[in-house]
């Protein structure tokens, strides 16, 4: 089976829409809507644990369950001026490491990276541009 024919049965299989999916120069991207109606479809169980946590700085670990799949992986965010002094540009920096922790783990249980999918919360570079 083709990527593209495994990309279109997960499509399917977790009712994506065009709002949940879009093209990003070489990379399939799904939003953060996406990623959490495939974690409830998948019953997949996330442990979150703050490794790090400063004014500008945090790392998540996240633990991640679905049968009897165990994963760990994190997520993290440095807030900079510009991209070149960090990789976001929000004062949330916690809350950004969760999501990128998040979205890892769902698409590392899934087989979703396998297939060149990557979360929109992993980089800001992944932002679905405006037209």
């Amino acid at each position: 089976m083709s990527n593209l024919e495994a990309l279109k049965e997960k499509y399917v299989k977790y009712g994506l829409s065009k709002e949940d999916v879009f093209k990003h120069q070489h990379y399939v991207i799904i939003t953060r809507s996406g990623i959490e109606k495939i974690q409830g479809i998948e019953q997949i169980e996330i442990e979150y644990e703050v490794v790090r946590c400063e004014t500008n700085f945090a790392v998540v670990k996240a633990q991640a369950l679905k049968d009897e799949v165990l994963i760990e992986t994190f997520g993290s965010a440095l807030k900079g001026a510009t991209f070149k002094d960090g990789n976001t540009n929000t004062w949330y920096v916690m809350e950004m490491a969760e999501k990128r922790a998040l979205s890892r783990a769902v698409l590392k249980l899934t087989g979703m990276y396998e297939l060149g999918v990557f979360g929109e919360d992993e980089s800001e570079d992944f932002k679905r541009t405006k037209n």
